[in-house]
């Protein structure tokens, strides 16, 4: 478990550095080979967002040793 922690917490620090957005283990913590990942990111433009998100999800596929088994992107706006 320590060395998933770590490899985890590794690639969240990157996410945040590399993109300012938020990034969380979300679910499967007691997993040895899994893990579920939530990446945030609040922003005036929707357009600025997507592609950020995008991204997001091209270093994830470079960067993750292993297979990603699903990338999805919601999106919400508020005061329009």
């Amino acid at each position: 478990m320590k060395e998933k922690r770590s490899v985890i917490n590794s690639l969240k620090q990157r996410l945040r550095n590399t993109f300012y957005v938020s990034a969380a283990e979300v679910d499967l913590h007691d997993s040895l080979g899994y893990a579920e990942l939530g990446v945030a990111l609040v922003t005036n433009s929707r357009t600025h967002g997507e592609k950020v998100m995008q991204k997001v999800g091209l270093f994830l596929e470079r960067h993750v040793h292993g297979r990603i088994y699903d990338l999805h992107t919601h999106v919400e706006e508020y005061g329009r």
